[in-house]
């Protein structure tokens, strides 16, 4: 459990890809990796017919790229590679032939809300903040800009970038990165099976021809992300970055 967990439930045609780590579910990449082959595979399993993407614990829906893993980053070549986890996830989301739903029920920051912004529709708990906070970092949210940018614009992504401050879920969903924001946990959970149940009858063929239209455009992401990747795994090594990473740590 010290690297996390991803855990996938099938019930009634819907699966249920849930993500654990014990620091406030931040993401090391061996969970990007386990999470993004997860996504994978639900999206080939001919069973299912739609996906819910969540988390468990209190703390965070997701506290962003792991601090621990990016101190011991010490050349390029690692630094790529672990911002691309990010990305693969992102183009797994983007790639899986089934409607993908998130379901946030705390805080998000950095990485995991170019997570959400992925999802095809997403509920959250109207007590949600989020935060893009790696400006601060010296890194910036180069990967997971463009899953951002397709949903709430280049503005509210700049705003966010640049005064990083925590936003509320109502701002959010103002902006497009949340459908719907719940007063409770319990009451998002009913909605969101509400909506499951109806993907249950719905057309898969269709929900594939939609999942496409949806995603019109972003056919290059695969190299997109990839050359986003290649800008943070340079930064993660300035002096600034690997100072700031140990004052945090300290």
């Amino acid at each position: 459990m010290e690297n996390g967990s991803v855990t996938q439930t099938i019930e009634n045609n819907i699966s249920r890809i849930i993500f654990y780590h014990p620091k406030g579910n931040s993401m090391p990449s061996c969970l990007l990796s386990d999470l993004a082959n997860a996504i994978e595979e639900a999206g080939k399993n001919e069973e299912i017919k739609a996906l819910i993407l969540q988390s468990t614990g209190k703390s965070s829906f997701c506290a962003g790229a792991s601090f621990d893993e990016l101190i011991e980053i010490n050349n390029f070549d690692d630094g790529t590679k672990f911002f691309s986890g990010f990305a693969n996830v992102i183009n797994a989301i983007r790639k899986c032939p089934k409607f993908v739903i998130g379901r946030i029920h705390s805080k998000v920051i950095g990485g995991g809300i170019g997570l959400v912004a992925a999802c095809d529709y997403t509920f959250a708990v109207d007590s949600v903040t989020i935060r893009l906070s790696e400006f601060n970092v010296g890194i910036g949210p180069f990967v997971i800009a463009p899953s951002i940018v397709r949903k709430i614009g280049v503005s509210a992504f700049s705003q966010m970038t640049i005064d990083t401050e925590w936003y509320t879920a109502q701002w959010a969903k103002e902006k497009g990165l949340f459908n719907r924001v719940c007063p409770s946990a319990e009451e998002m959970d009913a909605e969101i099976s509400n909506l499951a149940e109806k993907f249950r009858s719905s057309s898969i063929d269709a929900m594939h021809e939609l999942k496409k239209l949806f995603w019109d455009g972003t056919e290059n992401w695969e190299d997109l992300l990839k050359e986003k990747a290649l800008v943070s795994g340079k930064l993660v090594l300035t002096e600034y970055t690997k100072n700031y990473l140990k004052n945090f740590k300290k």
